[in-house]
């Protein structure tokens, strides 16, 4: 074989595997690109159906009520508790709460809703 015929079948299987390579990287970007916003959808879903998640929320969910009911908190940081309260608890399941948590979060979203009218 002339060395000119192997240099010419050298390059031109380079240039194929790099072809295949580079087909196969567009390949998982493509697939990346389609199936990652589902993936990190279950994952956060899984996240928000865990219990340590749920155990945080609750506890934070107290740590807010102990502040709330304290006679020394001023009434204009009871609204501002209050407001924080009411946007970090917005789309929580209160069902996963403890009974006199879920009273409290009921207590102030009265509480707002009897205010603004």
């Amino acid at each position: 074989m002339r060395p000119a015929r192997i240099v010419v079948l050298t390059v031109s299987a380079i240039v194929v595997i790099l072809g295949l390579t580079w087909i196969g990287q567009g390949n998982d970007f493509f697939l990346y690109k389609v199936f990652a916003p589902q993936y990190e959808q279950v994952r956060y879903n899984t996240f928000k159906q865990s219990q340590s998640y749920n155990d945080g929320m609750a506890q934070q969910l107290q740590n807010f009520w102990i502040e709330y009911v304290n006679p020394n908190t001023s009434p204009e940081h009871k609204q501002a508790l209050a407001s924080t309260i009411l946007h970090r608890f917005a789309d929580y399941d209160d069902s996963r709460l403890p009974l006199d948590m879920q009273n409290f979060l009921r207590q102030l979203r009265h509480q707002r809703t009897s205010s603004a009218r």
